[in-house]
């Protein structure tokens, strides 16, 4: 049992159960009315900038991001607030180069816009494939965090209540995706972002206030309970110095951390362009807002909890949100700090059921729309009711492995999985969104040397990280087969990445020609919305 007062666990476990209740009433009361498929996949773009703005913010700052960003600050100071600002970074990179064009070239998902210059059934099954191999490992995390999560702050060690907590999380993602369809899952995902901004500031407050809103005392005070002195403040702690490693860790955020399907799918929900630029921006204001708090009480947690209460419930830090939520209300804390504490953990149990059917809803629209209605079956196709059927159906094909895999996982360091998904964003997806939508000579060919090459690039020299072996903080910590001298592979994958959707197009030929004309006949829509 944690040290957690009886009164936050009990009205803690009550507001999950009131969160369950009320979203799932939410999901099937926006659920579409009838089997459409542009209300199933888009919401019949009817959700307003506000809307979908913070469902964007919703999707992007997902659970694994909000407690490993508090962890990371925590305890290594000023290389995880350089990472932070490397996550706002990724979504305004988003929202001045790929979101117009995005919509514009998409309809439904990422394989919409992929074959728009390069239709075929190989274009539309490799990006299925890629969703899945970005997106699975990501839900998978989350899932398997979820268990240890909750059994933390209701205080049950029990590994079947674990289990069991995986499992009802994963039955509910695959609700939610397949009932609420995309307008459902961006009712939550607001619903979750204001919650989360809400309490983040709320902590960030009293973490300013204990140290008389003078930031200076609070890295001073940091800097002393993370025991490393004045080097917390200054660059190195996590990489041990190497600044390559750092660099190639912000490339992959940067890059990649925006790429994400899930994220790319809800610029198909915007009406229009200007509806899309308005999005993105409410969708950075939150996400500045809630990273600015994330960073203060990442400080503050190493000021009033201190490296060695962190490290000892979770060597990533994982819970460091939730300890300085408790440290701040007190052992015997009033009604107040009873409901500050439920709030935090009320929004960090949102954030991950909403974070997990975003994702699922993202695989599952691939595998319906783009594997089965354009890729496996053709020219035949499958559509209406039976597309929006076989959607809500491949929920259940994502969700259920999903489930399987977390639970075998979840004793794991599952941090090489979330690694592996950001790289792959920054070197598969990235790449052939940038030359798909801005590069008039590339050909279906270059399309697939990137998806392939990028994706199996990564996976090779992923293993080889110094997260899978090698150290003790490693998945494999009693095998060393570290061969590739950094902790994420952006800094070649990436440019692998751009380097073979160049080699394939220069190679392959053929039908070049005519592959150009078809862009060149779209692409002043691409580009700037214009109609010829």
């Amino acid at each position: 049992m944690n040290g957690f007062a009886s009164d936050a666990r009990a009205m803690s476990l009550v507001a999950f159960i009131a969160v369950i209740t009320v979203t799932l009433l939410l999901c099937v009361m926006t659920a579409p009315e009838r089997d459409d498929l542009g209300e199933f996949y888009t919401g019949a773009r009817s959700l307003s900038p506000l809307r979908n703005g913070l469902a964007i913010a919703g999707d992007y700052v997902s659970a694994a991001t909000v407690l490993s960003t508090v962890g990371v600050i925590a305890l290594t100071g000023y290389d995880g607030l350089v990472l932070t600002l490397s996550t706002v970074l990724s979504l305004v990179l988003l929202m001045f180069l790929l979101a117009e064009p995005l919509r514009n070239a998409g309809e439904f998902t990422m394989g919409d816009a992929l074959a728009r210059r390069a239709p075929g059934p190989a274009v539309r099954v490799t990006a299925c494939l890629v969703t899945l191999a970005a997106l699975l490992p990501l839900m998978v995390v989350q899932l398997a965090g979820a268990g240890d999560l909750i059994a933390f702050v209701l205080g049950f060690d029990a590994a079947e209540f674990k289990t069991g907590c995986v499992v009802m999380l994963g039955i509910l993602m695959i609700g939610y995706a397949a009932i609420g369809g995309m307008k459902g899952t961006a009712f939550i995902q607001a619903v979750k972002t204001v919650v989360l901004a809400v309490s983040a500031l709320a902590v960030a407050a009293l973490v300013l206030n204990r140290y008389g809103w003078h930031p200076g005392r609070l890295l001073d005070a940091a800097a002393r309970g993370s025991g490393a002195g004045p080097a917390y403040l200054s660059s190195g702690l996590q990489f041990g110095g190497d600044s390559l490693d750092m660099i190639s860790s912000q490339l992959t955020v940067v890059v990649g951390a925006a790429c994400l399907p899930h994220i790319t799918m809800r610029m198909y929900s915007a009406p229009g362009a200007r509806a899309v630029r308005r999005s993105l921006s409410w969708a950075v204001t939150a996400v500045v807002v809630i990273c600015l708090a994330l960073v203060v009480i990442g400080f503050g947690a190493a000021a009033v909890v201190g490296r060695r209460a962190i490290t000892a419930a979770d060597p990533q830090g994982k819970t460091s949100l939730l300890l300085t939520s408790q440290a701040l209300v007190g052992a015997h804390a009033s009604t107040l700090g009873t409901l500050l504490f439920t709030a935090v953990a009320t929004a960090v149990f949102m954030t991950l059921l909403a974070s997990i059917s975003g994702m699922t809803l993202a695989c599952a629209n691939s595998l319906a729309h783009d594997l089965v209605a354009h890729g496996l079956r053709g020219r035949a196709g499958v559509r209406g009711t039976a597309e929006t059927n076989t959607a809500r159906v491949a929920a259940l094909a994502v969700g259920v492995p999903a489930i399987a895999l977390a639970t075998a996982a979840q004793h794991h360091n599952l941090q090489p999985l979330v690694t592996l998904s950001f790289c792959l964003g920054a070197s598969a997806l990235a790449p052939a969104l940038v030359l798909t939508l801005f590069w008039r000579r590339y050909t279906r060919a270059g399309l697939l040397c990137t998806l392939i090459g990028g994706t199996l690039f990564t996976a090779v020299v992923m293993t080889g990280t110094k997260l899978v072996s090698g150290s003790p903080q490693s998945a494999f910590p009693g095998h060393d087969f570290n061969w590739f001298p950094f902790t994420t592979t952006g800094i070649v994958s990436i440019p692998f990445g751009f380097a073979a959707g160049w080699l394939g197009t220069v190679l392959g030929r053929r039908g070049a020609q005519a592959q150009r004309q078809r862009y060149e006949a779209v692409e002043g829509w691409i580009l700037a919305g214009a109609r010829r």
